[in-house]
């Protein structure tokens, strides 16, 4: 893919989409996907509303053990729809779809198979039949699931990479925390909807997640809660009041001119609240405009920091990091994009953390800008994933990416990890996850707060969320020892199986839409008539309150207001992750085997 030469595209670089690993992507392949998905399941649930199909499924799916009740949404037959939709439209050769196509079917139709045998052996057995709202909302996690392991299999991924340095991946602690934490999500869930409240029986009547009931509805707030404390507890306890060493900062900047004074300056104004020296090297990766020069300048009007330019003639932010670790002396380092203005007690802040020696990354809570027109959902997503859910894996040792906006790291861990990998996307996610596997421990403390860039226009934002999501696989793929190798952790065997899962939700939420306003409007199945509630549960519903508990949670009310547009982002979001995955490309010389 060609670097655009357009003004408007300053962002754009060769880590945008690294050529091995993306195929240039049309704005039209997602729409094209959207209405060959909307054929096919038409004509599935045309087939399956008629006899003999009608008599055999009552309740319009293809579910061949007993259940008890209605469902919201035939998730088996959207599944099989939005395979053949993709497989048509993803960038592979005739053979490439078939076998793509081909793999995610059987697979699926094998895993809801044994499901349906089970159901049928224990109710021959013992009576017992699950709800069909389980069978239904299992199925699609087993949909999502696959779909996102076959794409790590067929399409082109970074090669495997060895395991980082080993001292104790296995923490025996981790998953007994976070069984706890399930048992008791559980406990509380279901004692919530056994109460005989009013409230309680309105939720259910208004089929919360397609009529799943409150206690489905409450069990993943509940446990992410219980850990989100715990995660706090731990941050809290574990950092000391002052630890002061010598730190470097580095900056790989490609153009940045028109924004690193105020970086440095912002930099400068943290230094002399930290007790420590601070040097700064800003990495001069093939900048065409005046970004050394300015850089020279920032420093000669600073105080408070000792900085230097180093230049690095090969083109890739890689490249920029790893020369800047070579050049640091210090044994901690932090990390920054040219573009982020850190809080004046940030570096403070962070590096208390270090005192503990089994402390290998820390990460903060990036603040949008609040100037531009996706600035406020931003904030509310970053609150959510970064000042929640960041903290509550950081509960039992399972957080995977620290964003490069700003991360510190112990300088001897980066360097046992094998320095920052080039070619792919999610380079930062790549190290903070090899440095956790190695038995360093991670912490994300929201009370570490900077200014990051946030995209001001379509085609920023279409690029920077294109190759965030790519990053989930391209990870995943270099790192699959720890998905599929004997050594466990939490982190490996269950936060990142839940991300490819989340990745492959993400991409189908468009097409969820679509096909639930299908099914309900064209009245496939009057049987259902939960539908609607259950679309709208999941695709706002569930969402907002999550994020609306995330601000609340970090002292945020006045994010409150962004709600509505951050309802509106997530679907903007989910449509950008459907082209992500569109992007990955598929070839015979397959380099993740």
């Amino acid at each position: 893919m060609l670097q655009p030469a357009s003004r408007d595209h300053d962002y754009w670089s060769v880590d945008s989409a690294p050529a091995r690993l993306t195929r240039p992507l049309s704005v039209w392949a997602a729409p094209t996907l959207l209405v060959l998905f909307t054929m096919v399941a038409t004509v599935l649930l045309a087939l399956i509303s008629t006899e003999p199909l009608r008599s055999w499924f009552p309740n319009g799916d293809v579910v061949f053990s007993p259940y008890l009740g209605v469902h919201s949404i035939p998730l088996r037959i959207f599944i099989v729809s939005f395979t053949v939709a993709f497989s048509a439209v993803v960038g592979a050769r005739a053979p490439g779809r078939l076998k793509f196509f081909l793999e995610v079917t059987l697979y699926y139709l094998v895993v809801c198979a044994a499901f349906d045998l089970i159901n049928i052996v224990a109710f021959r057995l013992t009576g017992f039949v699950y709800s069909i709202h389980v069978v239904e909302i299992l199925s699609g996690l087993f949909g999502f699931f696959i779909f996102s392991t076959r794409l790590l299999d067929q399409g082109t991924m970074p090669p495997r990479a060895p395991s980082a340095p080993f001292r104790l991946a296995l923490k025996p602690l981790s998953f007994l925390s976070i069984l706890a934490a399930v048992a008791l999500a559980m406990a509380i869930s279901l004692w919530v909807d056994g109460l005989a409240l009013p409230l309680v029986d309105d939720l259910r009547s208004v089929a919360l997640l397609g009529g799943t009931g409150p206690g489905v509805f409450l069990f993943l707030p509940v446990l992410f809660f219980i850990l989100y404390v715990l995660g706090t507890l731990k941050s809290v306890l574990g950092r000391k009041r002052r630890f002061s060493p010598a730190v470097t900062v580095i900056i790989p900047a490609h153009n940045e001119a028109h924004i690193l004074p105020r970086t440095l300056a912002a930099l400068d104004a943290a230094a002399a609240r930290y007790e420590g020296e601070v040097h700064v090297l800003v990495l001069d990766n093939c900048s065409t405009d005046t970004t050394p020069q300015a850089a020279t300048e920032a420093f000669a009007a600073l105080g408070h920091i000792l900085g230097r330019v180093v230049s690095v003639p090969v083109p890739g932010k890689s490249n920029a990091l790893n020369a800047g670790i070579a050049a640091t002396d210090t044994p901690f380092v932090i990390r920054i994009d040219a573009d982020t203005q850190i809080h004046p007690d940030a570096i403070r802040y962070a590096l208390r953390h270090f005192a503990s020696p089994d402390m290998g990354v820390v990460g903060g809570l990036p603040i949008a800008p609040g100037t531009g027109k996706f600035d406020r959902a931003r904030d509310l997503e970053t609150l959510l994933k970064h000042g929640y859910y960041q903290v509550a894996y950081g509960a039992v040792d399972a957080i995977v990416g620290v964003p490069g906006m700003f991360a510190v790291y112990r300088t001897q861990a980066v360097r046992e990890a094998g320095g920052f990998v080039g070619g792919m996307n999610g380079e930062d996610t790549d190290m903070s996850l090899r440095i956790g596997e190695m038995g360093y421990r991670i912490v994300g403390d929201p009370t570490i707060t900077y200014v990051s860039e946030v995209p001001r226009s379509w085609t920023h934002l279409r690029e920077q969320r294109m190759r965030w999501f790519r990053s989930v696989y391209h990870v995943s793929a270099r790192n699959r020892a720890y998905l599929d190798g004997w050594t466990g952790s939490v982190r490996g065997k269950i936060i990142l199986p839940f991300m490819l899962l989340n990745s492959g939700r993400r991409a189908m939420t468009v097409p969820l839409v679509i096909f639930g306003v299908l099914y309900y409007f064209v009245g496939f199945n009057p049987m259902t008539p939960l539908t609607l509630p259950a679309v709208v549960a999941v695709v706002l519903g569930a969402p907002a309150l999550m994020a609306a508990f995330a601000a609340l949670a970090n002292g945020r009310v006045k994010a409150l207001v962004g709600l509505p547009e951050y309802i509106l982002f997530r679907l903007v979001r989910s449509y950008l992750t459907l082209e992500s995955v569109l992007s990955i490309a598929f070839d015979k010389m397959q380099s993740n085997r």
